[in-house]
């Protein structure tokens, strides 16, 4: 039997695109709790802190607590609900943000703990016109600690649908 390189191409092209198929049918739908580990309650990642006077903001100050991440979700692909604090935007939109809980966090409030913030990046840009809109975004959730120009998040998330989050 002769295989011919077109056969091959197409049929290794459909193949990649499975694995995104069953994702997109099988995303996990999580909430803001989900992303502590279990046994660590919310109030024990919540610390005390210090006003910073000549920047007027307060900081935080967070036990270890605050980098513990739910290892169930490292790999996990999810659908989950949150507010768009912009990173990385162009004419088309926002290409990268860090997901937060509520409205202003990182902005107008102290930032919440790193492992209760997601970095996301979307191939598809999302419209700038909607940053106040709550969103749901659907994607392969890491672990990865990372300072960024707002706070330290904790995971990391390759959006591969995004939405408008409807109450």
């Amino acid at each position: 039997m002769h295989i011919s390189r077109r056969h091959l191409i197409t049929t290794a092209a459909a193949g990649a695109a499975l694995p995104q198929a069953v994702f997109a049918r099988g995303a996990k739908e999580i909430g803001w709790d989900d992303l502590i580990p279990a046994g660590v309650p919310y109030s024990e990642i919540i610390g005390e802190g210090y006003m910073d006077e000549r920047n007027d903001i307060w900081l935080p100050v967070f036990d270890d607590n605050a980098t513990k991440l739910n290892p169930t979700l490292n790999g996990a692909y999810i659908k989950m609900p949150g507010f768009i604090i912009p990173m990385e935007q162009s004419t088309a939109g926002v290409t990268a943000f860090v997901l937060v809980p509520y409205v202003g966090a990182c902005l107008h409030t102290p930032p919440p703990p790193a492992n209760q913030l997601v970095f996301v990046t979307s191939k598809n840009p999302w419209p700038s016109n909607d940053l106040w809109a709550p969103v749901w975004v659907t994607g392969q959730m890491r672990h990865e600690v990372q300072t960024t120009e707002v706070a330290e998040t904790g995971y990391v998330l390759t959006a591969d649908e995004m939405e408008v989050y409807e109450w």
